[in-house]
C-alpha cells in the first residue's frame, strides 16, 4: 500500500500537526541515542555523523548532526527542491534531541542490555518516523535530496537511495563510525517498519494515491 507524502501548507489545520511534527523528531533523536548507547552499529547518515564528531572532536554528535543537514539542504539548490518548515525543523530538533538523549542515558556494559537499546531505537524511529513524515509538512533534508535527484535524473529511488547510504557508510566507517549488526538490522527494518506505523500517523487532505516516492522511509 503506497501513501501519499507530498508536503502539505503549514497553514492546513497546524494546531495537529506542529506538535506531531516535533513530536516526531524529538523521538528521531532519543532514538539516534539508543542506538549509539547499544554501540551495535548505526545506522549510515550516523556511521558518517559519528565518524565526523570523531574525526573534528570538538563538537557534539548532534551539532554535528545538524552541520551534516545543513550541508545536505544546500546540495538541494541545483536541484531546484524547496524546504518546508518541516525541513528546517528536522535539522534543528534533531540535533538537539539526539544530545539531550546521549546526556541522560547510561552507557550499558552487558550485551543484553545493549541488544535491548538497538531493538528499542530501531522500533521508535521507525514510529518517529511515521510520525514526522505523516505531518507532511516537509521532508528531511537527506531524504530531499535523495527525492530531488530522482525527480531530475528520472533513476530508480532505491538505487538512489542505495548509493548515497552505501556512500555515506563507507565514508563514516572510515573516520571510526561504528558499523556492526545494528547497521544491519536498521537497514533491513526500517522501512517496513516506518510504513507500518504510516498508516495511523499520516495526515490525509484527500484520498490516498500511489506516490512513486514513499521509499523515502528514513524521512531524515
Amino acid at each position: 500500500m503506497a501513501l501519499r507524502l507530498d508536503p502539505v501548507p503549514l497553514r492546513v489545520r497546524p494546531v495537529r500537526r506542529l506538535p506531531q511534527l516535533v513530536v516526531g523528531l524529538v523521538l528521531y533523536g532519543a532514538s539516534m541515542g539508543l542506538q549509539i548507547r547499544a554501540n551495535l552499529g548505526l545506522d549510515p547518515w550516523d556511521v558518517l555523523h559519528q565518524g565526523l564528531t570523531r574525526l573534528i572532536g570538538v563538537l557534539s554528535f548532534g551539532t554535528v548532526t545538524q552541520v551534516v543537514g545543513l550541508a545536505v539542504l544546500l546540495c538541494w539548490i541545483p536541484l531546484r527542491q524547496r524546504p518546508g518548515f518541516g525541513t528546517v525543523a528536522n535539522i534543528v530538533l534533531i540535533g538537539f534531541a539526539v544530545d539531550a538523549t546521549l546526556a541522560v542515558l547510561p552507557a550499558l556494559d552487558q550485551l543484553v542490555s545493549r541488544a535491548g537499546y538497538l531493538v528499542a531505537s530501531i522500533v521508535l524511529n521507525g514510529v518517529a518516523s511515521a510520525t514526522y513524515v505523516g505531518a507532511r509538512l516537509g521532508p528531511g533534508p537527506r531524504d530531499g535530496l535523495m527525492t530531488g535527484l530522482y525527480r531530475r535524473t528520472g533513476w530508480s529511488l532505491r538505487l538512489i537511495r542505495t548509493a548515497i547510504e552505501v556512500a555515506v557508510l563507507l565514508v563514516g566507517a572510515l573516520l571510526g563510525g561504528t558499523v556492526g549488526i545494528g547497521t544491519v538490522l536498521y537497514a533491513v527494518s526500517i522501512g517496513p517498519l516506518t510504513q507500518f506505523f504510516l498508516r495511523w500517523s499520516i495526515w490525509k487532505d484527500r484520498p490516498r494515491a500511489t506516490n512513486d516516492i514513499t521509499d523515502a522511509a528514513d524521512s531524515r
